[in-house]
């Protein structure tokens, strides 16, 4: 295989063995908006000093115009990435050769909780769904793939985030 995730992996895995606090790490982003003054309209940049400022927007369901990726569509959108590249960095560990991936990430939420319309509606997501769309080369046996999916949502980090939601902290500085 061209890439091989092993010989990317192998020192840093005994390096993180040897000394585990190198193996945190801190993602982060920031908004980045033009008019705090429009309600509906933001930039948000990942990668502090390196990362694309990515247009957001408010989804019609709140009031939006919705013509921009809403919150909900990057999550969605972080979701669908982070199990995509477990699936391929995984498939090429296992010797997996892929000759296409897709992954559709969908999720629902009524919007009434976050806009306080029904108290007992929770603000969130009430479903999410992700669809895997595969192939890998002729004579793949099936018992492979499902090894695959189950090691890459094993070690999806967005996903199991979500699973598992870390304690969130808020503080405003005025």
């Amino acid at each position: 295989m061209k890439n091989s995730v092993y010989e990317a992996q192998s020192g840093l895995r005994a390096q993180y063995k040897e000394t585990p606090e190198l193996a945190l790490v801190t993602d982060q982003a920031h908004t980045c908006g033009i008019d705090p003054s429009d309600p509906f309209h933001s930039l948000v940049q990942s990668m502090t000093g390196g990362g694309a400022a990515v247009p957001f927007g408010v989804h019609r369901a709140v009031g939006g115009p919705y013509d921009a990726p809403c919150p909900g569509d990057l999550l969605c959108a972080a979701l669908a990435a982070c199990q995509d590249s477990s699936i391929r960095m995984v498939a090429n560990l296992m010797g997996i050769e892929l000759t296409a991936l897709e992954v559709r990430v969908q999720a629902t939420v009524d919007v009434r909780g976050a806009m306080g319309i029904q108290k007992h509606v929770p603000v969130g997501f009430q479903s999410i769904t992700c669809d895997i769309h595969l192939k890998a080369r002729a004579g793949t046996p099936p018992d492979m793939l499902e090894k695959l999916r189950v090691a890459a949502e094993g070690c999806c980090v967005v996903g199991q985030t979500l699973r598992s939601p870390p304690s969130m902290q808020t503080t405003l500085h005025t």
